[in-house]
């Protein structure tokens, strides 16, 4: 069943897939009586910031089942944006003062890209830290995606980040190592990609009660829950909502970066992501590129010839675990706000 969404809301990488009939969410939840309402609070870079909000959007549509997902999203007002990821956000994003105000069954929370090697100096860290106790509160369950399940583990456990010696990038292989409601339907095994440069690690979140869910020998820790007050938090340091090209334009602005000279090393390929034939067509194109870097040579990137091969391998997993998740958020749902909105659906 489609998300749906304020009218006046709709951002256009959403508009053919939203439902656009109802002129403001009331109408909506007026004739269905499993609408959840989920805050999205999008904090990626502008670069990936409307990829962002239209991920979550299929991967919300692709799991809903017979729900409707009535989505308002949201952002850290703290962070750096250009003039058009202004005029986006102050077209198609609510406050913080109003979601504040605003009842809410489940928030999912993104990261961003951080400056400080200590999250606690980034300038949004005390309006991050009064969303993240908002969560506690206010919803049944929150996801934290990436550096906002960093940023969670660190304000409420005071578990640290640990930087990695490379950047963790590319599909890997995840054991599920527990059985818990959100990781019923799922295989044994799930493929999941990763980008980030930081982990936190196993053993201090067992040690402060979280509870480990999925996990590979060769990128840790992935997913991993623990209830905090009010609400089940739920934690990702991997991304489930990355569509089939998102690792592969994020190679590419890597790379970018590397000829443009704004970073010293060319960037490592996404493991698990290319076939033999694309990978060594990659592999031809850096050792052109890293004789004599200059962003001229894009002109030659083997882009045409390697986008096609690409393959979503994480989907349906995915799309499990959000189906549960979604479900986890309907069965504590209060009766009589289930009640409540059967009864106007009737009328």
């Amino acid at each position: 069943m489609p998300v749906i969404m304020d009218k006046d809301r709709v951002p256009p990488s959403w508009a053919a897939r939203i439902l656009t009939a109802y002129s403001s969410s009331s109408d909506a939840h007026a004739v269905h009586a499993h609408t959840l309402r989920i805050a999205l609070v999008n904090n990626m870079p502008d670069p990936a910031l409307e990829d962002t909000e239209l991920q979550f959007c299929e991967l919300l549509e692709s799991a809903a089942g017979d729900r409707l997902i009535h989505v308002q999203l949201f952002s850290l007002p703290e962070l750096a944006r250009s003039e058009r990821a202004h005029q986006h956000l102050d077209r198609f994003y609510s406050s913080l003062d109003e979601l504040r105000t605003t009842q809410f069954d489940g928030a999912i929370i993104t990261g961003t890209e951080p400056v400080q090697p200590d999250l606690r100096n980034e300038p949004y860290w005390s309006t991050l830290a009064s969303l993240l106790d908002w969560a506690e509160e206010n919803t049944n369950s929150t996801v934290l995606s990436c550096l906002a399940a960093h940023a969670g583990v660190l304000h409420s456990d005071g578990i640290p980040r640990n930087r990695l010696a490379d950047k963790q990038f590319g599909v890997f292989e995840h054991q599920r190592v527990a059985d818990h409601d959100l990781t019923r339907g799922i295989p044994g095994a799930v493929t999941i990609p990763h980008s980030r440069w930081n982990e936190v690690r196993e053993e201090a979140l067992v040690t402060h009660g979280y509870t480990v869910l999925t996990k590979a020998p060769d990128a840790g820790v992935d997913l991993f829950v623990k209830k905090k007050k009010n609400s089940l938090f739920v934690h990702f340091q991997g991304h489930p909502e990355y569509s089939r090209l998102t690792l592969w334009k994020e190679y590419q602005r890597d790379i970018r970066r590397f000829l443009k000279r704004e970073r010293q090393t060319y960037p490592n390929t996404p493991e698990g992501y290319f076939d033999a034939e694309a990978a060594e067509k990659l592999s031809d194109f850096r050792c052109a590129a890293t004789k004599n870097p200059d962003i001229v040579r894009m002109a030659d990137f083997p882009d045409a010839a390697i986008q096609d091969s690409l393959q979503n391998t994480w989907q349906a997993s995915a799309t499990v675990l959000y189906s549960n998740w979604l479900g986890y958020l309907s069965s504590r749902q209060s009766p009589s706000a289930t009640g409540f909105m059967a009864q106007v659906g009737r009328k």
